[in-house]
């Protein structure tokens, strides 16, 4: 009997049971569709229990009064640590008591109820992922891919990180021979995260001469780029498949695309961003491999391909995952996983796709199917919102309460 059968089959032998806590007379969002009529979902402990059309009974009640429950949303690419405001010991300290714990809080605000960080300094993010864990510090769930790994003199070290050689080490980790990367995944493996991030390019068009340069509003003399070479990537892709990790790679371009595909990538962080998406094979490539496409319009919208890209692929049925690719300094944390959302929107994705991306299509890309999904044997992270979000995705911001395993993080009745 699997998982999900076992609750029902939990929920049905105990009758007319008194849950944990009950929202009632709510619409359905399941992560992947919009149920028919009204229903009580049941929690008890840490897990959905019931999904019934009947009435329910909880010690704790929400009364949904005909709004909308939902999974969770996920964001799949967050950068947590201010790159700008960590340069040494004492300024990480600083952050972490003073910033990091409302920021955290920003998110639960908005209905995130799991993040992923996709390149944060590996020791700093892995001692928040445990403290949240342990329960002695709120917020979402947290995954993390620790640092990220790209070439000697790649990106972001050699251009976000290029005046701060404190954080460049530890925000990213540079390598220059096989070796060195397997040894790289393999350390970070050992850590316990969640997933690897390798960088494969950039984030600007090039031209395919001699040199990659990096330029763009925020560096507009340009940075020569090493990209990381094919050899490396291969080597990064297979030592995290061989510890039980998922790879994904930065990419912008579809030559990187294709590239990072066929060394075996899981999934495509940015995507094809900097070019119109023309080749129709690279499609059928991501299909073919299950590719997830992570957009990131919340950052790469001022690119003018960036939308069109994502129509296309998200047409075709490539697997998409919300990650706004939010960091510190522009926006609101939450308030940028939201507008990621609403961008997805206006690219061409209907509200349902993009609710599914933020649910069900997001646990897949971070291999948690315990998430983001409203079934009995999931985990309790449910949203309650006033208006439908499959009509019109701004209702995401129509917030009632957040429940996070099973718990109220958020009450706004």
């Amino acid at each position: 009997m699997n998982q999900k059968d076992e609750a029902i089959a939990s929920a049905e032998a105990r009758g007319p049971a008194t849950y944990d806590l009950v929202i009632s007379r709510a619409r359905v969002f399941d992560g992947r569709q919009a149920l028919t009529g009204l229903y009580d979902v049941a929690v008890d402990g840490a897990r959905i229990a019931s999904v019934s059309a009947e009435p329910l009974r909880g010690r704790q009640e929400v009364d949904a009064a005909g709004g909308w429950v939902m999974p969770g949303l996920i964001d799949t690419h967050i950068h947590f640590y201010d790159v700008r405001a960590v340069s040494d010991p004492d300024s990480m300290r600083a952050f972490e008591e003073n910033e990091l714990p409302g920021r955290l809080g920003l998110f639960l605000d908005h209905g995130i109820t799991t993040i992923k960080s996709v390149g944060d300094p590996t020791d700093g993010i892995l001692a928040t992922r445990a403290r949240i864990a342990a329960g002695t510090l709120s917020g979402p769930r947290l995954l993390a891919t620790g640092c990220g790994i790209t070439g000697r003199g790649g990106h972001p070290a050699a251009t976000v990180f290029s005046d701060n050689p404190w954080a460049r080490e530890r925000f990213t980790r540079e390598a220059g021979s096989v070796q060195e990367i397997r040894d790289l995944v393999h350390h970070l493996a050992d850590r316990k995260v969640d997933a690897i991030k390798l960088l494969s390019e950039g984030a600007c068009p090039h031209s395919g001469g001699p040199k990659y340069l990096w330029q763009n509003p925020a560096f507009p003399d340009g940075v020569e780029l090493e990209r990381l070479p094919l050899d490396l990537l291969r080597a990064g892709i297979e030592t995290g498949h061989e510890r039980g990790l998922r790879v994904t790679v930065h990419t912008t371009q579809q030559a990187a695309a294709r590239e990072a595909i066929e060394a075996g990538a899981d999934g495509l962080e940015h995507g094809v961003t900097v070019e119109p998406l023309t080749d129709r094979s690279l499609i059928d490539l991501m299909l073919e491999h299950g590719i997830t496409y992570t957009p990131t319009l919340w950052i790469d919208d001022a690119h003018p391909d960036a939308r069109g890209n994502l129509r296309k692929v998200a047409e075709a049925g490539v697997h998409i995952a919300l990650g706004s690719d939010t960091f510190s300094g522009r926006g609101l944390f939450g308030a940028n996983t939201l507008e990621e959302a609403e961008l997805m929107v206006a690219a061409g994705m209907t509200p349902t796709q993009v609710l599914a991306a933020g649910t069900s299509g997001a646990s897949r890309q971070c291999v948690r199917p315990d998430l983001g999904t409203v079934a009995p044997g999931k985990r309790a992270d449910l949203l309650v919102l006033n208006a439908d979000p499959t009509t019109d995705i701004r209702n995401v911001r129509d917030l009632r309460v957040v429940i996070l395993n099973g718990e109220l993080a958020v009450d706004k009745r």
